[in-house]
């Protein structure tokens, strides 16, 4: 278990994920459709790209990727292979339901909302299941908007939208590259961060959000990181009397919104 997270619940078999045949309609392959969509400015939850393509074109397109802060991953063509059977050129792009927004704006706008700012952080959540179950409860108490990472995290999908409920899709998103560097860039709009673990010593029924506040959320196998942690103004644990020794984090998520927003 991570030094700063509480337990992370995978649902699914490890030797089957990735592997669940995906909509057609989700897919975007070959480069041409996909330079298309980057220019139409379509949401795209991320790329796949043959691990030896090194060639002009494919560093042009890793630049532009990286400043649309859009998750790369480079695969072997046989991976590429087993997804589709059509010529995908080296390259497969997944659409995102999603529009994201950038972490600026996500504050601004709810500043200027006049309703109280919450933000819910989430610092390596990696279950699809768990994002979805997050983000449903962040929009069911009232929290203005999500800030996840957009690299070794979970997917924003038609899975995790499912499992939200459709929260995904009316709670606003930021994908941000540096999720410590982000709670720093909060903390100078004047948000209360408030970091949420069982290693913590302060119990979160003595914590009260202030006006301007978010919630930062770590996982089972990494919990949240030294450097976000360290962001962190207030470090808060859930009292438990059982003996298991730590919660799954969208329950604790919940737990959490609950005492902060309620």
């Amino acid at each position: 278990m991570g030094s700063h997270g509480f337990e992370l619940e995978t649902r699914q078999n490890p030797k089957k994920m990735n592997r669940r045949p995906r909509k057609d309609d989700d897919r975007i392959i070959g480069w041409h459709p996909i330079l298309e969509a980057l220019d139409a400015g379509k949401e795209l939850a991320r790329v796949l790209l043959q691990r030896d393509a090194k060639d002009d074109r494919t560093r042009l397109l890793m630049k532009e990727l990286r400043d649309r802060r859009i998750p790369v991953q480079r695969v072997p063509r046989e991976r590429l292979d087993r997804i589709t059977k059509k010529n995908h050129q080296g390259i497969i792009a997944f659409s995102s339901p999603v529009a994201f927004v950038d972490l600026e704006e996500l504050v601004q706008q709810g500043f200027e909302s006049g309703k109280r700012v919450f933000l819910v952080v989430l610092d390596g959540v990696t279950d699809v299941g768990n994002l979805g179950a997050i983000a449903r409860s962040a929009e069911c108490f009232g929290a203005t908007g999500m800030v996840i990472q957009d690299h070794h995290a979970a997917p924003v999908n038609e899975d995790a939208v499912k499992t939200s409920s459709g929260s995904l899709l009316r709670l606003p998103v930021s994908r941000v590259p540096d999720v410590a560097k982000a709670l720093a860039y909060l903390g100078k709009c004047g948000l209360e961060r408030i970091g949420l673990s069982e290693k913590a010593e302060l119990n979160l029924t003595e914590c009260a959000a202030s006006d301007a506040a978010c919630l930062v959320l770590g996982d089972e196998e990494h919990g949240i990181s030294t450097a976000s942690w360290a962001q962190c103004d207030v470090h808060a644990t859930i009292g438990m009397r059982g003996n298991t020794g730590s919660l799954n984090v969208s329950v604790a998520a919940g737990i959490g919104l609950h005492h902060l927003l309620s």
